[in-house]
């Protein structure tokens, strides 16, 4: 019997290339670029209008969150009715993860060879021994001293191996009849994703007196690049495509709920420092990803507003640019190479554009012919 695809959910892949690039300027900006402000002198009125968009690049981790929970919804939108109903094959599912996470992640380890003799310095022998054997397995992510081995965003991919072997089986929840239990069910998993935030924060165990994204201690590095804080995310957006499923695709409310996800983000990034990191960069903004989600996945102004070809084609990369984006930058400029094009000037601007390109090229001529060969040898 031919199992028959879901829809595209286009307005989401649209919706990616703002959370990757978001991560790339994180990582390569500074976020005080990104505040805005424009000056119009009219008689008597002198205005000066303001889009302050520092607290978003300033808080680009949380994209990594939002990543973590729409990897969830949208495995469960396309696999959920299939699990439920006992027809999901699950080796064959695992094939298919394999060979759509791996040929990127490979590369990735590959380009970032240049970082060899950095992380020889910086760990242990025994450690830098883990970090040889661990990474390629997909299992760095469990030891925080060398969970961002050799490429800092390659640690997601060891918590997202990790949630894919457990889906199959989280997938099977049953799905009550109506919204309210499954509504009931994403608080209790919000609560539970917010309880490893809490703890660092009434036991400061590195005795860290404000942390921020600048800091380091042992027990922030487990809170931010380990699985289990995260595994909460990647289950609440399991069980919202359960309520996914109860909402029409045309009800007023999906605009609604993407509209408010989208300015209660705002609002509590444009907080700071008055919203504790511990919480902000994970657990916190569950719910209103999930309402963003919500509202995206369904026929209004604000999903055709985000789901327009350029950005779902670019967003289509949006792993690849996420993955491969700190070995890009580092041979943009480790080569030198838009000082000897006279391109300098325009920089970081350029790179960010260089970047966006690289990635859509290892998307079609990397990423999607392996996954195509290993599909066929691996029968997935």
């Amino acid at each position: 019997m031919e199992i028959r695809k879901p829809d595209r959910l286009n307005a989401l892949t649209g919706l990616r290339t703002f959370a990757a690039v978001n991560i790339v300027l994180f990582h390569f900006s500074n976020p005080d670029w990104f505040h805005f402000k424009a000056h119009f002198a009219l008689p008597l009125v002198h205005w000066v209008p303001e889009l302050n968009l520092a607290p978003v690049v300033n808080a680009g981790y949380a994209s990594v969150s939002f990543f973590i929970l729409l990897s969830g919804y949208v495995l469960a939108y396309n696999y959920g009715k299939r699990a439920r109903d006992r027809q999901l094959d699950t080796v064959r599912f695992y094939k298919a993860r394999f060979t759509r996470l791996y040929p990127i992640y490979l590369l990735s380890l590959l380009l970032a060879w240049r970082n060899l003799p950095g992380e020889y310095a910086s760990h242990t022998h025994g450690m830098f021994l883990a970090g040889m054997i661990l990474a390629p397995l997909l299992l760095q992510g469990w030891i925080p001293e060398i969970a961002t081995f050799l490429n800092t965003p390659a640690w997601t991919m060891s918590a997202e191996s990790f949630y894919y072997f457990l889906f199959p089986w989280v997938v099977r929840i049953r799905r009550p009849d109506r919204p309210e239990p499954i509504v009931a069910r994403l608080g209790i998993i919000w609560a539970i994703g917010l309880v490893p935030g809490i703890l660092y924060i009434l036991l400061n165990p590195d005795g860290i007196p404000h942390p921020d994204r600048y800091s380091y201690g042992p027990w922030l590095q487990a809170l931010k690049f380990t699985p289990l804080p995260h595994l909460a995310s990647f289950v609440f957006g399991v069980v919202l495509a359960q309520l996914d499923e109860l909402i029409p695709r045309a009800s007023r409310r999906r605009f609604v709920l993407g509209v408010f996800g989208f300015a209660a983000i705002f609002f509590l990034l444009w907080l700071g420092s008055a919203v504790p990191y511990a919480l902000v960069h994970d657990g916190l903004l569950m719910p209103m990803f999930g309402c963003i989600i919500l509202g995206l996945s369904g026929d209004n102004p604000l999903s055709h507003l985000l789901g327009i070809r350029p950005l779902v084609f670019i967003g289509e990369a949006s792993y690849c640019l996420y993955l491969l984006h700190f070995n890009f930058w580092n041979l943009i400029h480790d080569t030198h190479i838009l000082d000897h094009l006279g391109l300098a000037r325009f920089d970081p601007w350029i790179s960010y554009a260089i970047l966006i390109a690289l990635a859509l090229l290892a998307l079609h001529f990397i990423e999607k012919p392996a996954q195509r060969r290993l599909r066929n040898w691996m029968h997935a």
